[in-house]
């Protein structure tokens, strides 16, 4: 199973989600893809995406992920304590301190839904933290220096273990993220 999971604010309708859809579906369409919807809380998205993990378990699959932004905190998480490969893009290393500024009303404009991010949110995020990487291995991680939402720097120190592509300039959505992902498949071992 491959599971792909979107960032902050985004949905499966985002620009890399239909990407990655496509690409699997002609290039491994014998594969489990799975790109839920998050809810926008935290912790019942992290039971939805561990519940998909568990499912897949007990069928047999071998579980791989790809995680964009606030979706590669989720995969690193699932990754070091489900096991599989996780492909991140620009993944958030530090998303609880990004939470202070966004405290109050958000709106989703893929979903068209206004939720609330309340200050316990803070707390059940860093509850799925990973502050040390046990399996390097696991992990190829993709890096753009002109990610204007996230520093790079915090996730080149984390991830300094693992594989790491990192391009200058680009932007947080990973420019030409189309281009990467034969070598992400490659990473992952899709054929295997």
């Amino acid at each position: 199973m491959l599971l792909y999971i979107h960032g902050f604010n985004s949905s499966p309708l985002s620009d890399k989600a239909v990407i990655t859809a496509q690409f699997m579906a002609q290039n491994y369409p014998d594969m489990t893809f799975c790109q839920p919807q998050l809810p926008s809380d935290i912790q019942e998205a992290m039971a939805l995406l561990e519940s998909i993990v568990e499912n897949a378990k007990k069928e047999g699959q071998k579980l791989h992920y790809i995680g964009s932004s606030l979706g590669g905190y989720f995969a690193s998480y699932l990754a070091e304590h489900h096991g599989g490969k996780a492909v991140l893009i620009n993944p958030a290393v530090e998303p609880d301190v990004l939470l202070d500024d966004l405290i109050g009303e958000q709106y989703n404009p893929y979903t068209d839904e206004t939720y609330r991010i309340k200050p316990e949110h803070k707390a059940q995020l860093i509850a799925y933290n990973t502050p040390v990487i046990l399996h390097p291995d696991r992990f190829l991680v993709l890096l753009q220096t002109g990610d204007e939402v996230l520093d790079y720097k915090l996730a080149v120190k984390k991830y300094h273990c693992c594989q790491l592509l990192i391009q200058p300039g680009g932007d947080h959505s990973f420019t030409e993220y189309a281009q990467q992902l034969t070598s992400i498949c490659d990473f992952l071992q899709l054929d295997h």
